[in-house]
């Protein structure tokens, strides 16, 4: 199964930076509190635009693509925050996209890999992410519930994913404040966008609730809205597109409440 193999090979990247590329010192205080929840607390749906050049679903989706460029683009759209992936193997990320993305935008940004480790906690934090992903399929309940500690402890947040009824419960038993419903299954990479809008009732308004994988259209939308999910994070279709801008600008302006 894909999830397995890219945790396995995340572990062992992870124990090779340990050696290699200890963490600087921690810094006198924290600095500014996370603002990528209160990104997604906008009326209507928000959205959290993707960067990624290529992924084990989608094959290449933008080779080259640069992330300072999108990041503007997005911005300009009127993307509430950016998800960059900076798993290099099977996403063609780096930690200088998150880095230039977040530099060139402004916006809040989601560091989007596989963190199996604190170590990518501490180092998210010193690449100036705003969020960290914690998928719950990947990590036992006590590991969960330490790694979301400790993001929470470094004034940061965390996108926690699930994809079952059961994973959003543990989601929250964890102390969740953002639950993401990933429609893709991890393990077979098969897509079902009924999904979200089930799970929606399952958690709390005064948990964030975001609809992820598998949306590409403003009619899409107008069912999450309906059925008050909070944010969208998309990727692949944006990264399709001949205009990125452009097929965000059409998905936001169906996400606008109207009165």
């Amino acid at each position: 199964m894909i999830l397995d193999e890219i945790l396995a090979h995340k572990r062992a990247e992870v124990s090779e930076r340990r050696l290699h590329r200890p963490l600087p010192p921690p810094r006198d205080g924290l600095g500014p509190p996370s603002q990528f929840g209160a990104a997604l607390r906008q009326p209507g749906v928000s959205f959290i635009a993707e960067i990624k050049r290529k992924s084990p679903s989608g094959g290449e989706l933008r080779p080259g693509a640069s992330s300072s460029y999108l990041a503007q683009m997005y911005c300009a759209a009127g993307a509430a925050a950016l998800s960059v992936l900076t798993d290099e193997r099977y996403f063609g990320g780096s930690d200088e996209d998150l880095v230039e993305a977040r530099a060139a935008s402004g916006l809040p940004a989601l560091r989007k890999d596989f963190v199996v480790d604190a170590y990518q906690i501490y180092e998210a934090r010193d690449l100036g992410a705003d969020a960290v992903l914690l998928i719950v399929r990947a990590l036992a309940d006590d590991e969960l519930r330490s790694l979301l500690a400790l993001t929470h402890q470094l004034g940061l947040e965390a996108l926690v994913e699930a994809h079952s009824a059961q994973e959003v419960e543990q989601a929250l038993n964890a102390g969740a404040r953002i639950i993401g419903v990933n429609n893709r299954d991890l393990d077979t990479l098969v897509t079902d966008v009924t999904l979200a809008p089930r799970l929606r009732p399952l958690v709390p308004p005064e948990v964030i609730f975001v609809a992820e994988s598998g949306i590409s259209r403003p009619e899409q939308i107008e069912v999450l809205l309906d059925a008050g999910v909070d944010a969208v994070l998309i990727g692949e279709s944006l990264l399709r597109a001949a205009d990125p801008g452009e097929k965000l600008r059409s998905l936001v302006a169906a996400g606008l409440v109207h009165a």
